[in-house]
Formats: C-alpha cells, structure tokens, sequence
C-alpha cells in the first residue's frame, strides 16, 4: 500500500506534479488503489498517456506489479500498441514512413476492445505489438476474470478526434507523463537500433519524419488527463 501522507500531499497538488518515476509510481498506486475501494466491484481503467519514448510503458507495467503485490490478480496491462495496423495493410496503404501516427492504428477497435474488457465477466485475451518483427502478434496478453484495475498504456488516449475521442470516456482516471523532447529522441534512436532491423539513417529519419511530431501532437492532449506528471529522470 503507497505511503497515505504522501499520497496526501500529493493531492493537494494535483493537477501536475514533477516527480522521480519511483514517487510517480507511488502515487500512482495509491490512486488506483483508491479507485478500485471505491468501484464497489467493478472494473476501473487507469489510462497512462503520452509520447513515445517517455517511460509511459515501463511505467504501466510497474504500476500493474505493484497492485498485484498488494492484491494478487487484481491488475492487467492493457496497451494500446496492439492495435497498429498490420504492416501489410500500411503497405498496402502506402503507410509504412507513417508507422505510428495516429491514422496507422485501429482505433475502433481499439475502442470496441475496451468496452469489451470493461463489461467483461470471463477472461479475455488482446493482441500485442513486437519490436522484433515489427508487427502486432495476437493473444499476447490476457486480462483474468477477477481483473478489477485495467491500466491502459497508450500513445493516444487523450487524442479528441476520429474514434480515438471515445477513449477518454472509458478511462475512470488518466496520467500524461512528460519527458523532455531531446531526451525522447535520444531514448528514440537507442530504441530503434536495438534490433538491427534498420540503419542508423533510417532510424534518424523515422524519428524526425515521424516520431517526433506525432510526440508533438501528443503532448497538445495533456490538458484532457485528470494528473499530468512531469518525470525527474536521469539525462
């Protein structure tokens, strides 16, 4: 359980708080715990946002740890990098360059998936998305029964057009974490290169080309989050 003083405190800066990622973790869990007391027994989806490259991810998984500590069962992650498109369609579409952007993911089935998972009694599995292929591989991940606390990871979850508007309804509390941009593409290109799929030139280029504004785009939807946390981490 997160220490309540701190938890305390902490809400009475809410809004948008700089922490390390271990008292962003901190509070984090307690929030969720928080939720979850409160949802007299149904499923409540905590929705971790921003850019790529911010530890949103690793983040998400530690928060997911950290619940199941306290109540085994209790969590799942839920992450939205499944539902890229298939990189057959995007060549298909002549998408490849744009692998990331918002209009590259399925987002309404994105959107049917978690209302599903949100009303759902029995186990349900959902798709992923592996670096080592480049390309979303199915039944990666299942949310158990007895999941209460969904915690949601995504790029896109605060976004207000297209399907992806029909997100934020769904998420009952939602996180943007902040990270400098200059660290983002240095965290992009160690990233990109760690499976040798592509060059150094083309790894620069996606980032710049791609990754970068979408990092932009992103970060016009934090004002949509309920805490904004802007993370004090190593340069």
């Amino acid at each position: 359980m997160a220490d309540p003083a701190f938890a305390a405190e902490a809400l009475m800066l809410e809004g948008r708080l700089t922490l390390t990622p271990i008292d962003a973790l901190t509070e984090l869990t307690w929030k969720a715990q928080d939720l979850a007391e409160k949802a007299d027994g149904r499923r409540v989806a905590i929705g971790i946002a921003g850019g790529p490259g911010t530890g949103k991810s690793t983040l998400a998984a530690q928060l997911v740890a950290a619940l199941n500590v306290a109540n085994p069962g209790s969590a799942a992650l839920v992450p939205m990098d499944g539902f890229h498109m298939k990189h057959a369609k995007l060549e298909g579409l002549g998408q490849t360059d744009f692998k990331g952007a918002p209009h590259t993911f399925e987002a309404g089935a994105f959107v049917a998936f978690l209302q599903g998972l949100k009303a759902a009694t029995g186990p349900v599995s959902g798709p992923g998305y592996s670096r080592k292929i480049e390309d979303t591989v199915e039944d990666a991940f299942t949310v158990p029964a007895e999941t209460q606390v969904l915690v949601v990871e995504g790029n896109y979850l605060l976004l207000d057009t297209g399907d992806w508007a029909q997100v934020r309804p769904l998420l009952d509390f939602s996180a943007f974490i902040v990270v400098p941009r200059e660290m983002v593409r240095e965290r992009l290109m160690k990233r990109h290169g760690e499976e040798g799929l592509f060059s150094e030139e083309r790894n620069r280029a996606h980032i710049e080309r791609n990754d970068l504004p979408n990092y932009d785009l992103i970060m016009t939807t934090l004002g949509r989050a309920d805490l904004v946390i802007d993370l004090e981490v190593a340069q």
